[in-house]
């Protein structure tokens, strides 16, 4: 079988590109490593915090990148439960 490309950089992984380098970079997170260690929640409560326009695509981009998923269909599989996820952190739209 073959091997699946490791992800080197950010942009590598799906989902991502330039852009999301720049504004993880933002949170210092720099490298791959640094993005799959950290908590995707906590991770978007920096973002909210720090990047202007951060909206809930975002989460569902990151779980999705993490799990090599696109985030729509993190979005049309999960919603539910990551919105409850965000109310509990109180960071759940209004």
């Amino acid at each position: 079988m073959p091997k699946t490309k490791q992800a080197t950089q950010l942009r590598d992984l799906k989902g991502f590109g330039p852009k999301s380098e720049e504004i993880l970079a933002k949170v210092d997170i720099h490298t791959v490593e640094q993005f799959m260690a950290s908590d995707p929640f906590e991770l978007y409560a920096k973002l909210k915090q720090t990047v202007k326009g951060t909206g809930l695509n975002s989460i569902y981009a990151i779980i999705g990148a993490r799990e090599n998923s696109h985030w729509q269909i993190i979005k049309q599989q999960r919603k539910t439960e990551i919105l409850l996820k965000l109310d509990d952190m109180g960071l759940a739209p209004k």
